[in-house]
């Protein structure tokens, strides 16, 4: 018989990592294999990692398609990944193949930030790194900057921001940030949020505890003020949600208050039936999934 775990020194249990009583945090979530950058066969797209900051340090893996034309520039899809504020990477094979495959689809170049994670780097360092990484996308807009593939292939005219669950929320506050100060050097035209996490649940807890320097359950990033909502920094916003979810709730509140906030764009949302958070990860080959991702492929192409 199978010993039991002991947990008798545990002092506060969460969705993705157990505090001990002596301050160490245990994360709970299995481990996904790391891949390296490469030339897909599959998907033609090639990937690259580029370092943007050693201090912080952030660092993003690159998708650009084989057939990129320097003479058709291409828009810029800034990719944040979920895990909860606490785990995953663009280098994970689940992110690595998902991005590849959008990438292939929308005809875009991706931008898959790795920013700063609890508990090394707790909240609010995954906002302010990714916010970091926008601005340096930004800043190739005179083609000098030092991404020769943002150089030479990069339309940042046509700049969007997407991420799913955790990911999600830091879209919205950076698309939030473009319309309070602006993005120097690039216009950012639409934000894709899937099943993105807007508080609700028994998770904001474990986002209170990550964040030390929070403003309890009403923080704005938490949950979106009337005000923020208002002065969002693009034209567009795709919503997707899942039945199954038990974030749907806050992303369906989310496009309601949108919608009442006097935000002068437009915004839609989307419902995957019977499947569950972050499925598009789970069951990469999935009819439901290929779906989410021509949509997203689609909303990228309108502009």
């Amino acid at each position: 018989m199978a010993a039991t775990a002991d947990h008798s020194d545990v002092e506060l249990e969460f969705r993705f990592f157990r505090v001990h009583k002596n301050g160490a945090i245990h994360r709970t979530h299995p481990t996904i294999d790391k891949v390296p950058p490469s030339d897909d066969p599959t998907t033609d797209v090639r990937s690259k990692d580029v370092t943007i900051s050693t201090d912080p340090p952030i660092f993003a893996r690159i998708f650009l398609p084989k057939s990129a034309d320097p003479t058709k520039k291409l828009p810029v899809l800034l990719y944040l990944h979920g895990g909860g504020f606490c785990f995953e990477s663009p280098c994970f094979s689940t992110y690595h193949n998902y991005v590849s495959t959008l990438t292939a689809s929308a005809n875009v170049i991706a931008v898959s930030v790795e920013y700063g994670l609890f508990p090394t780097r707790p909240i609010p360092a995954c906002y302010e790194d990714s916010w970091i990484a926008l601005q340096w996308v930004a800043s190739h807009a005179d083609k000098t900057g030092l991404e020769t593939w943002l150089n030479d292939y990069a339309d940042l005219t046509r700049v969007f921001v997407g991420g799913d669950s955790a990911g999600g929320n830091i879209a919205h506050t950076l698309v939030t940030r473009v319309g309070s100060v602006g993005l120097p050097g690039a216009e950012v035209v639409g934000a894709v949020l899937v099943h993105p996490y807007f508080g609700g649940t028994d998770d904001d807890k474990m986002w209170l505890y990550m964040n030390k320097e929070n403003e309890g359950l009403q923080d704005r990033r938490l949950v979106p003020a009337a005000e923020d909502l208002r002065r969002l920094g693009c034209e567009r916003v795709l919503v997707f949600v899942a039945e199954m979810d038990h974030l749907k709730g806050g992303g369906k509140r989310y496009v309601e208050e949108l919608k009442e906030s006097g935000w002068s764009g437009s915004v839609e949302v989307e419902e995957t039936l019977g499947k569950d958070h972050c499925f598009h990860l789970a069951e990469p080959n999935d009819e439901l999934t290929m779906d989410l991702i021509k949509k997203m492929a689609s909303f990228t192409n309108l502009h």
